[in-house]
């Protein structure tokens, strides 16, 4: 005779476990990669998911596959947001730089954007997808701004990532300084962009 639940009976209990901790691992690593970025010990959300590190490895396999799982459409939904209401500022400076201005008020406020921005794990490829839509949408921004006189002509893509990447390290090191001081820094760096700076 066959044990309760062994065989083909026991099989819907067992996808119905696996289904549920899926769930849990997803909704503790949401919650632990926004309170404290994407490199929060897998350990840790295990524990918050109240399964063991095995059963995360078995269902996911990888930080990465995780991330990707997890955070790829929170990042794609708050990125297109910032794309969007820079577009709607009035003139091709404005857009270039509000667009920065956003970006560096996510990496500000929000740890696993700031390291999903800085591609800080860039074997997430659908994180990287995501990164390379906004920055093709960036690209848009710096060449309106750069055609219309009022962004200095030597400034290109890649000093644009490295903007984001420095103000990101920077949020990391200096997250308990003042939320506001990073506005600051940014409005320099900005200044320095302009075409009459690259004049002086």
């Amino acid at each position: 005779m066959n044990h309760p639940g062994a065989g083909k009976a026991g099989t819907p209990r067992l996808r119905r476990d696996a289904q549920l901790n899926t769930e849990k691992i997803k909704t503790a690593a949401l919650d632990a990669f926004q309170e404290r970025g994407l490199d929060v010990p897998l350990e840790e959300i295990a524990q918050r998911a109240g399964v063991s590190i095995g059963t995360l490895y078995n269902r996911f396999g990888t930080r990465e596959a995780l991330t990707d799982v997890v955070m790829a459409d929170v990042a794609a939904e708050r990125l297109s947001d910032a794309v969007a209401r820079a577009r709607g500022c009035p003139d091709p400076w404005s857009r270039f730089a509000s667009y920065v201005e956003l970006i560096c008020e996510i990496q500000a406020t929000e740890p696993a954007l700031n390291d999903i921005v800085s591609r800080r794990h860039p074997d997430a490829s659908r994180l990287a997808a995501v990164c390379d839509e906004t920055m093709t949408q960036a690209r848009q921004f710096v060449e309106d701004a750069q055609r219309d006189g009022s962004l200095r002509p030597d400034f290109t893509l890649e000093d644009l990532f490295l903007v984001f990447v420095s103000n990101g390290a920077l949020m990391r090191i200096m997250a308990e300084i003042g939320a506001g001081t990073w506005r600051r820094r940014v409005g320099f760096t900005l200044d320095g962009l302009r075409t009459e700076a690259a004049r002086r």
